[in-house]
């Protein structure tokens, strides 16, 4: 087991390298025609399967899509709720993660609005209901804890996006203790806007700062869009974002552009991040 510094200079131990992955999986709907979800739903898994997290949070994932997910994908266990009480088909920002390496310590799901308890609830100028999950997961081999946060920031309402990462972030505070963190999500918004400047550099209770992987990671691969129309790349829409906290090394991030002959797997790519808690 390693040993690193966190910022009271202390050492303690940390659990060997994790695998993370972020991927809005595009939520299915028959409007997209030839590239809806069962024309996407194998190659999906079949990019989850190679690219093989640790730990991924996947978003606009409806009900059906996260049982497909489980059935194709062998040894995940997924937590989360839906965005929709009265719709229990409706997104979720799921967290799925290894069995046979995590237990789940605790976990919840809030509403990004003013009433974050309240299933289904829009928050401030927010176009939908909009969640975030969070999981602390033990490590079974070293009783370590890593604390996943994955959210879905709103398309339309700025005010939704500042004020919903406030949110995240407060509870991040809340749920983290001293743990090293992960936040990931499609927070709707590029590097130096205003949600996304919200969370580079937040400050945790015990002093430690999330750091945008991007900004930290020694090696890094792939497009810096993460948008697709599933056939080519939309530039500069950089917008899948996954921020660790500063004592977590961060060894590669890529943004993975597989494809089949006919289509990327979504409307996202997903971003991975190679870490050491």
């Amino acid at each position: 087991m390693n040993v690193k510094p966190y910022p009271d200079g202390c050492q303690r131990t940390h659990m060997k390298p994790t695998r993370v992955m972020s991927f809005n999986v595009r939520y299915d709907t028959a409007g997209d025609g030839v590239d809806g979800w069962p024309h996407r739903r194998r190659l999906v898994a079949g990019t989850i399967q190679y690219h093989n997290p640790d730990i991924i949070g996947v978003q606009e994932a409806m009900a059906h899509q996260l049982r497909e997910l489980e059935v194709l994908l062998d040894g995940y266990e997924w937590v989360g709720d839906p965005r929709e009480s009265v719709d229990a088909g409706g997104e979720h920002t799921a967290i799925g993660y290894r069995a046979e390496r995590f237990d789940c310590a605790a976990t919840n799901t809030f509403w990004l609005s003013e009433q974050p308890a309240e299933p289904s609830s829009v928050g401030w100028d927010a176009a939908y209901p909009r969640v975030a999950t969070w999981a602390r997961l033990r490590d079974r081999d070293t009783d370590d804890d890593l604390l996943c946060l994955n959210t879905h920031l709103d398309h339309q309402g700025a005010d939704a996006r500042v004020e919903g990462i406030e949110l995240v972030l407060d509870h991040l505070d809340s749920a983290t203790r001293d743990a090293p963190a992960v936040v990931m999500g499609d927070f709707n918004c590029v590097v130096g806007e205003p949600a996304y400047e919200r969370a580079e550099g937040h400050e945790l209770p015990d002093g430690r700062r999330l750091v945008d992987t991007r900004n930290t990671a020694t090696v890094t691969h792939g497009p810096t869009t993460s948008r697709t129309d599933f056939h080519d790349l939309l530039p500069e829409m950089g917008i899948d974002h996954v921020f660790v906290s500063e004592d977590v090394a961060v060894d590669t991030r890529a943004v993975i552009a597989d494809r089949d002959d006919d289509h990327y797997g979504s409307d996202h790519l997903p971003v991975v991040v190679d870490c050491e808690p």
